[in-house]
């Protein structure tokens, strides 16, 4: 599924409906370079779960839990240089868990992450517009993103 947003507002609408999607024990991974809007779209995801908190990248802490309708587990592997450091991270407490994880540049440690996923690959057209493509990866994450497709129409 591809997906153009034209605006931040745009970008964390689609956020807030794969927020409102998500179940206990989902995976977003994010991959896109700097400034392609991951943290815009974690936000409207975070919208979407009913969270009260303001949500940031968590690059300096890498770890960011964020409770709501269900918790969200903000993963930041932006500063991480290596597969060893990520791995040290314990995510599989966070993978594991019965919240949703959602993991920025997760490029950085695919070989880490179970076999199912969604995977959102965001580029950055201009200073509005975001190119989104949403893949998912396992019977469950197809399922998933019907839903979103039919929630967007």
């Amino acid at each position: 599924m591809k997906i153009v947003t034209h605006s931040p507002e745009e970008t964390q609408a689609l956020g807030r409906t794969l927020g409102k999607t998500v179940q206990p024990g989902d995976l977003v991974l994010l991959c896109g370079d700097l400034g392609s809007g991951k943290t815009c779209l974690v936000k409207g995801i975070a919208q979407g779960l009913d969270i009260q908190d303001t949500v940031r990248s968590p690059t300096f802490v890498l770890v960011a839990t964020h409770p709501g309708r269900l918790t969200l587990h903000h993963i930041d592997l932006y500063r991480l240089d290596d597969l060893r450091e990520a791995d040290d991270l314990g995510m599989d407490e966070y993978l594991e868990g019965n919240g949703i994880c959602v993991v920025e540049w997760a490029d950085k440690a695919m070989p880490l992450f179970p076999q199912e996923y969604l995977l959102v690959e965001m580029k950055y057209q201009d200073e509005q517009q975001r190119l989104l493509r949403l893949t998912s990866h396992g019977k469950r994450y197809a399922k998933l993103l019907k839903q979103v497709q039919q929630n967007l129409i």
